[in-house]
């Protein structure tokens, strides 16, 4: 069964690779339709083997990675995929969502580059939505979700005032994305609570 997830993201292929389809590509692209994404990762594996520059592989690749919780080898393939194609804003995206699950991984918690991914989640959503308005509510909910946790993040580690107003300011990012959204969708209960626990953080700072 091909769930709307998929459907979108094959929505979003549109590119002219210049290779023709290999049977690999055709069976990574069967297995994606299925949502068998280990399957999809292993075929795809060999496709971008044979074809490394050829961009629907590299782009069904790097969506497969995403999917199984390989976000580290999905940023990577999603960064060649931009390489080759910069203009792709379902690439932003997704490298978006896969840095910012890793700077939320529990596994990161010593990692000094945990403000970096959340930096560089955050500036993807924000090229993303530069450059395709069509899913804007999508990414703008998905940069809300990035600033407040990052903001979260960074309130661990408040020691000035200046340390507050900088979180407060992050946390203030977040509610803007957040209402964008209710402006458009003023009936999304999830958006309306995210919103409300924003605030509530900015309170505690108090």
């Amino acid at each position: 069964m091909v769930t709307r997830k998929v459907l979108f993201f094959f929505l979003t292929i549109c590119s002219v690779s210049g290779f023709a389809q290999t049977d690999h590509e055709k069976q990574g692209m069967q297995a994606l339709m299925k949502g068998d994404f280990r399957s999809a990762v292993s075929v795809l594996e060999k496709a971008d083997l044979n074809t490394p520059n050829n961009i629907n592989v590299v782009k069904m690749l790097s969506y497969a990675y995403y999917q199984t919780g390989e976000n580290k080898k999905s940023v990577t393939s999603y960064s060649k995929l931009l390489s080759l194609k910069s203009d792709d804003a379902s690439a932003y995206y997704y490298r978006g969502k896969a840095r910012l699950n890793i700077a939320n991984d529990p596994k990161e918690a010593q990692s000094t580059l945990r403000e970096e991914f959340y930096l560089a989640a955050i500036k993807d959503f924000t090229k993303a939505i530069e450059l395709n308005s069509d899913n804007e509510i999508q990414y703008y909910q998905n940069r809300g979700i990035a600033y407040k946790d990052y903001g979260v993040f960074k309130s661990y580690s408040i020691k000035k005032p200046t340390d507050k107003v900088a979180v407060v300011n992050i946390f203030n990012n977040s509610i803007k994305d957040f209402q964008k959204i209710l402006v458009a969708q003023p009936l999304r209960k999830d958006i309306i609570d995210l919103e409300k626990y924003v605030k509530a953080q900015i309170t505690s700072l108090k």
